[in-house]
Order: C-alpha cells, then structure tokens, then sequence
C-alpha cells in the first residue's frame, strides 16, 4: 500500500501527463506546503501529518472563498473552491455528527472530564485521535455539548 504522500506525487505527475494546469496547480501548492513543514520541523510526515496539512489548506481556502464571495469576486471564490476539490481527495472519510458525538462520549468518560473547565483535556485527546478524520469545528461543538450535559 503506498503512503498519500506518493499517490499525491502520482497524481501530480498525471496532471502534468493531462495538462491539467488547475489541479496541477493545487497538488503543487499541497506537495510544498508536505515539503516546508519536512523543512522546518526536520521530519520525514506520515499519512496522519499529510492529512493535517490538507485540513490547515482546506480550512485557509473555505476562509479564502468566504472572503472572496463578500467582496464579489466569484472568479477568485471558484478558483479556491477548485483546489478545495482537489484537496479534499486526500482526506480520509469523515465521520458523521453522531460518530464524532460517540467518539466525543467515550473520550469523555475516558478522561474523567467532568464540566466545561476540562474542554482542554478533553479537546487535546480529540485532536490526536480524531485529526483527519473529523472537522474540529465540528469536534469542539460535540465537546461543549458532552460538558455541559
């Protein structure tokens, strides 16, 4: 089984192979932001580390269009939903509200958190096994809902 970081390496060849200017533009970006963390942090990224940095660009691309689509300018909007597209093919299925609510649960019970003032603790175990595979915007409200109850 090859690691995400080769298929994204194949899947960029195949787009120079297509000319497929868009989406080559997209892994490139993807495969330079994999390369300047390896730089920075003298690491060689694993599967979940690639997965992370997918999430910081597809989380800087949704604020992109955002911005975009307020200041009317729908031709920048689309060519950022456009990578969105392209990223989002490397993320692993997402977890539903209800799995995320389960999962939340048992990290709960795990960590013995008891209200509100353990969202931390609570949070911090989340990221770690929840990292690609849900929207922490998502996590976090399941969190605040298991502490309050």
């Amino acid at each position: 089984m090859s690691t995400l970081k080769e298929r994204i390496t194949e899947d960029m060849k195949a787009a120079m192979r297509a000319k497929d200017a868009e989406r080559l533009g997209a892994i490139r970006m993807l495969t330079a932001a994999i390369k300047q963390k390896e730089v920075d942090e003298r690491v060689e990224l694993d599967d979940a580390g690639v997965v992370g940095i997918v999430d910081k660009l597809l989380k800087q691309r949704k604020d992109s269009i955002e911005a975009f689509e307020k200041a009317n300018r729908q031709d920048l909007a689309d060519k950022e939903k456009a990578e969105v597209a392209v990223l989002q093919a490397y993320l692993p299925a997402r977890l539903s509200a209800d799995e995320i609510a389960a999962e939340v649960r048992a990290i709960v019970a795990e960590t013995g958190a008891k209200g509100p003032a353990d969202m931390g603790k609570v949070m911090g175990a989340a990221k770690s096994r929840l990292a690609g595979k849900a929207d922490m915007g998502q996590v976090s409200a399941a969190v605040k809902a298991a502490l309050a109850g």
